[in-house]
């Protein structure tokens, strides 16, 4: 895992065209490389640590059906949803899914439609 120095020498904040703040690159990003884990305070669905469901949860679904979710605490909760996403996560990994170019802002595919009042 990148920690938070390893993180901002790859990425940077700023406002984004697409909502509030987004994550952009700070070099360029070759497809298939390893972006971060998404990293925070962790809970399951309806268990006895759960989370509350908000605009910087990660939920994913286990091999048993559960679903686990974190809190980003890091750099990587900026990432917003876009239509042809750049990354996409395997578990909270987070990978590149194409070529990406200095400057650009990172997106990924939320796997549904968002609520914009959420993001």
């Amino acid at each position: 895992m990148l920690d938070e120095v390893e993180l901002e020498a790859l990425y940077y904040v700023d406002d984004s065209g697409i909502h509030g703040k987004g994550l952009y690159a700070r070099v360029a990003i070759k497809k298939g490389t390893y972006m971060g884990t998404y990293d925070g305070p962790e809970g399951v669905e309806d268990g006895s640590n759960a989370l509350q469901n908000g605009s910087h949860v990660l939920w994913v679904e286990e091999e048993d059906g559960t679903w686990t979710g974190r809190d980003g605490q890091n750099i990587l909760r900026y990432l917003n949803h876009g239509a042809e996403p750049h990354a996409e996560f395997n578990g909270f990994d987070l990978y590149a899914v194409k070529n990406i170019r200095a400057g650009e802002e990172l997106t990924i595919d939320y796997g549904e439609e968002p609520n914009p009042d959420l993001c």
